[in-house]
């Protein structure tokens, strides 16, 4: 779940994490009343979770009632690369000095925890990265150790932050650290971090994604699903109890196990195509299941093949097969289905396929050949 930014503030400060005092807002009059008991200036920041607010004009000044009644009005209900502001936060202004990044999340290659920083702040990591990857300074953490005080000082030390920021940086990090960990986030990003022209160090915005599997642990979670942005085949597939991820491709990727079915995206592009979803169906291919998946993909107008790819283990290759037909049975498919599968009785499952699925189904040897044809058929290559 990932949170917009006045949401991602207010999980900071639960971990005592600093942030500029702030109001959320829904209506023009509403922030207009934040920013009269915060006190001027202040800052007027629509709530969308997507990049460039600045430069759509959704980050405002206002230096006096007047000011944050035009600016609240103008940017409420504004579009912002398809997203809607429905949601303000007003917050006191900064006096900023320097910016910097930071962040904690995962390096699953690792199976350790990754720290980024860096004295370069306020524009996206990924263009530092490209531009200037010497200014990025990484640290990976065992999970089992942790973060101790002197491999943060060593970290900012290699960061090259400004002396006066030191202190106040190693705070925050110690507090970000045990934010990320306790918790359960899968990100948590302050960009920028700021020192502030009278010496003080704090988090001017907020990104945090918390760990979905982690929900049963926080029922206070709820309250922030108020304005989640959800894709709708998200919804669908969730309701479903299907591990699904929306995506902006052409061919619909259906895979049990969520390796096989990430290797199965990787393959799709490599081949000159471009996946419309992650989806791990998981140990099971029965009929039900098999045809959950095919629904939440056949709402996908952008769909224009299907690849199912299996690799029977506890699963029989013939309880796959039967789990397809009979999905197929119940679903009445708009794109050509491309099916790969290999494992335990893969060749009974084959000749299920070939028997029953004659016309429906075009069947494959490997992963690489499925991706090719159904590649193909979505008109990609």
């Amino acid at each position: 779940m990932d949170l917009f930014e006045y949401q991602g503030k207010l999980y900071f400060a639960r971990f005592n994490i600093p942030v500029p005092s702030g109001e959320a807002a829904d209506t023009v009059d509403d922030a207009v009343a934040a920013a009269d008991r915060i006190g001027y200036p202040v800052v007027i920041k629509a709530q969308v979770q997507v990049g460039g607010r600045g430069k759509a004009g959704g980050i405002k000044i206002a230096n006096n009632t007047e000011e944050a009644r035009f600016h609240a009005n103008n940017i409420l209900g504004m579009d912002i690369k398809t997203h809607i502001v429905r949601r303000l936060w007003v917050e006191s202004a900064s006096d900023i000095a320097k910016e910097y990044y930071a962040s904690f999340t995962l390096d699953r290659s690792a199976k350790a925890y990754l720290g980024m920083l860096s004295a370069e702040g306020g524009i996206e990591i990924e263009k530092v990265a490209e531009t200037n990857p010497e200014a990025i300074a990484l640290i990976r953490i065992n999970p089992v150790d942790g973060l101790t005080e002197t491999a943060v000082r060593d970290w900012v030390t290699r960061a090259n932050l400004d002396p006066e920021a030191y202190e106040g940086a190693v705070s925050i990090l110690l507090k970000l650290y045990t934010c990320f960990v306790e918790g359960d986030a899968d990100l948590v990003e302050i960009n920028p971090l700021i020192l502030s022209k009278d010496g003080r160090v704090y988090a001017l915005d907020a990104k945090v994604s918390l760990d979905d599997s982690a929900a049963f642990k926080h029922p206070e979670w709820e309250a922030y699903r108020g304005l989640e942005v959800t894709d709708e085949r998200e919804k669908l597939a969730k309701e479903k109890g299907l591990q699904y991820i929306g995506l902006s491709g052409t061919v619909g990727i259906i895979a049990n196990g969520a390796g096989l079915a990430m290797s199965t995206l990787d393959t799709v592009t490599q081949v000159g195509g471009s996946a419309a979803n992650f989806l791990d169906i998981g140990g099971g291919a029965n009929a039900e299941v098999v045809a959950n998946a095919l629904t939440v993909i056949n709402t996908d107008h952008n769909v224009k093949a299907i690849f199912i790819n299996i690799f029977g283990g506890v699963t029989r290759g013939e309880e796959v097969a039967k789990g397809i037909i009979e999905a197929l049975n119940q679903v009445e498919i708009n794109a050509p289905i491309v099916v790969r599968l290999d494992g335990t009785n893969a060749e009974q499952g084959h000749q299920i396929l070939d028997e029953q699925g004659a016309g429906r189904l075009i069947l494959a040897k490997t992963m690489l050949d499925g991706a090719r044809k159904a590649v193909e058929l979505a008109g990609g290559k």
